[in-house]
């Protein structure tokens, strides 16, 4: 469809990658590792080669959210949907409410309800539709998702739970980013793969003294059957001596590490103003042209980390994707499968800068308009 199509040399990225997982990870990130040579990749994880990142990644992200002493940036393997199960497992007492708006937060959801001692409540709201949660009668557990992924919806304010009650917050795809007080939660939890511009397979979870006394109440209960690999103690004691209880990706934690001190050097704040106003890019864009609209109606709700765009039906957003990619010009801007909307998914994670997105828009308009 686009064959004939001449891409304008100043509407060409710097960097073709805009996809909302895997991240993207700076070429710097990949060189500062290949420097460490053979003092580093090939060591044990209980040695002080790696400990010392972790505990840097641990104090890195004390600062970055400025979170009260007594919390615990706890590490482990299998990335953030293994810490669906373990919350299900080792946190939840009796109950849990999970506030769902999208595929990930639904795939938490169903995880609770698989586990058969313990009671899942679904709240949810159709698909592109914001919700941030509340108290629930008999929950001891709220979960809410920070940054819905599939749909580019993010909470617009975190519910208040009581002194008997844990709020989980998963903000895989939004944290580092999106607006959040991590001091008023019990457990931050997070792959590394998205704003952290890491890979997957790494969980991390920063929890409050609220999280780590019920973890810890529930892991003793011998009752209670918990994998090891899932037993919330193993992975809290680890944390405490900087390892994590299984060996882990080291190249992970490497350039997770290295984003992490990039973040720290601006700080939250300006790290959230620089994406609001690619954000504010995006969705200007998204409603400035008669042919796109933004997904998410509800402005409270749309995501600073992904967003997403509805285009006209008479121009097939596969044919524009496949095209750029063949160029290798731009990757990753397809909308989320399951889905099925004529859509662009764009990634505004930190390393994307505003200059690229400027161009991006510019292309994608001027391929559009070609064909209508």
């Amino acid at each position: 469809m686009f064959d004939n199509f001449q891409i304008p040399e100043n509407l060409i990225p710097s960097d073709p990658r805009f996809g909302s997982g895997p991240s993207l990870v700076p070429e710097e990130f990949l060189m500062s590792l290949h420097r460490t040579g053979m003092h580093y990749m090939g060591t044990s994880h209980r040695k002080p080669a790696i400990k010392n990142v972790v505990k840097e990644i641990q104090e890195g992200l004390m600062k970055y959210f400025n979170v009260p002493s007594d919390y615990l940036v706890v590490l482990g393997n299998g990335g953030a949907t293994l810490l669906f199960d373990m919350i299900g497992l080792g946190i939840v007492e009796k109950k849990i409410s999970h506030f769902t708006c999208g595929e990930f937060s639904e795939k938490w959801y169903k995880s609770s309800k698989l586990i058969p001692w313990i009671e899942a409540e679904q709240v949810s709201v159709p698909f592109g539709k914001g919700i941030n949660g509340k108290m629930m009668p008999g929950s001891d557990v709220i979960a809410v998702t920070l940054n819905e992924t599939s749909t580019g919806v993010q909470l617009s304010k975190l519910p208040d739970v009581d002194a008997n009650t844990i709020l989980a917050v998963d903000a895989t795809s939004g944290g580092g980013q999106c607006p959040c007080d991590v001091s008023k939660t019990d457990i931050y939890f997070f792959s590394p793969q998205k704003v952290f511009a890491s890979d997957g397979g790494l969980w991390v979870a920063i929890m409050s003294p609220k999280a780590l006394e019920r973890a810890k109440k529930i892991a003793a209960d011998k009752s209670r059957y918990v994998p090891d690999i899932m037993n919330w103690n193993n992975a809290i004691t680890n944390s405490e001596a900087n390892q994590t209880y299984n060996t882990p990706a080291l190249a992970t934690l490497f350039m997770m590490n290295e984003q992490i001190k990039l973040m720290n050097s601006l700080g939250y704040e300006e790290v959230q103003r620089q994406a609001k106003k690619k954000a504010d890019l995006l969705y200007g864009w998204a409603e400035s042209k008669p042919y796109l609209s933004p997904y998410i109606e509800e402005k409270e709700f749309r995501s600073i980390a992904v967003a997403t765009i509805d285009v006209d039906p008479k121009v097939n957003v596969d044919d524009v994707i496949k095209f750029l990619e063949k160029k290798k010009i731009v990757y990753g801007i397809d909308g989320y499968r399951k889905l099925g909307r004529n859509q662009f998914r764009i990634s505004m994670f930190h390393n994307i800068t505003y200059n690229n997105l400027e161009k991006l828009t510019g292309l994608l308009s001027k391929m559009i308009e070609s064909k209508l």
